[in-house]
């Protein structure tokens, strides 16, 4: 289990429309608080000064578990968008709140729900709407 947070990178945008999104949950849902401490310990970006391999919004990304070595391709979507049966994890599920701000390489433990921790590492960030130049996503 790592002892200390990796550093995390967030974009101004992603900052606020994640920080409306949490004012409107209770104030003790799980993955928010967690979700909360990742925004405040982030170093906040303008969108187009974020490096193209960091984790935001809409970011298609290979994470793996490096206990199993399994890996998920996945996109880090808004609630409203996700289905994981289709690779589009929510923002509020734990595995999605641990990728944002991350890089490849960077590994996180995570707590889930069930009181286990679950380690992550990003293995790629395949496509980032930034570094597309895509910033209304």
């Amino acid at each position: 289990m790592n002892a200390t947070l990796p550093e995390i990178i967030v974009t101004e945008s992603d900052h606020e429309r994640l920080t409306a999104i949490l004012r409107g949950l209770p104030a003790q849902h799980a993955v928010a608080v967690l979700l909360r401490r990742e925004l405040d310990r982030a170093e906040i970006v303008e969108s187009m000064e974020v490096p193209g391999d960091v984790v935001t919004m809409n970011s298609q990304v290979v994470l793996e578990d490096p206990e199993t070595g399994q890996r998920h391709h996945v996109t880090l979507v808004y609630p409203s968008a996700a289905n994981f049966d289709v690779g589009r994890l929510s923002i509020l599920a734990p595995v999605g709140a641990a990728l944002l701000g991350l890089r490849p390489g960077q590994t996180i433990d995570w707590p889930l729900p069930s009181g286990r921790v679950r380690t992550i590492r990003v293995v790629s960030v395949d496509w980032q709407p930034e570094a597309a130049g895509e910033l209304d996503l």
